[in-house]
């Protein structure tokens, strides 16, 4: 069902029966992915994302506007995964961090797709 935004576009409601079917629209739906300060839905939906890349089920941008410093404790994270072998560089380039929302929209338009060695198709029916 699509209704009026305010802004003159169009904004779809999109009713699913459960959070697995919701995240997978988000990919099909979805041309890039942006996160900002949230619980623990956010996060994980952020980190679902990150690894779909990683696994090669998509190969979209992912942001995360870094509001105040928020997301600081994933960043030293995400680097101390790296520093300990449990993730390779170029898997942590695939989330990028954004101080603000004109840098976001920058990591955007430079957005290269990460090399995976993976390549899942999820438009097919499982088996």
């Amino acid at each position: 069902m699509a209704a009026p935004n305010g802004l003159g576009a169009a904004v779809e409601t999109v009713h699913v029966p459960d959070m697995h079917t919701r995240k997978a629209q988000f990919e099909r739906r979805s041309d890039a992915f942006v996160a900002l300060p949230g619980g623990l839905g956010t996060f994980e939906e952020l980190l679902e994302c990150a690894t779909w890349a990683q696994l090669g089920i998509h190969a979209k941008p992912i942001v995360v506007l870094n509001v105040a410093g928020f997301f600081d404790p994933l960043v030293a994270l995400l680097d101390r995964a790296v520093d300990e072998g449990f993730l390779t560089p170029n898997n942590r380039h695939l989330v990028v961090f954004a101080a603000d929302p004109a840098s976001a929209i920058d990591a955007f338009f430079s957005y290269a797709p990460p090399v995976t060695h993976f390549a899942f198709d999820w438009s097919k029916p499982a088996i």
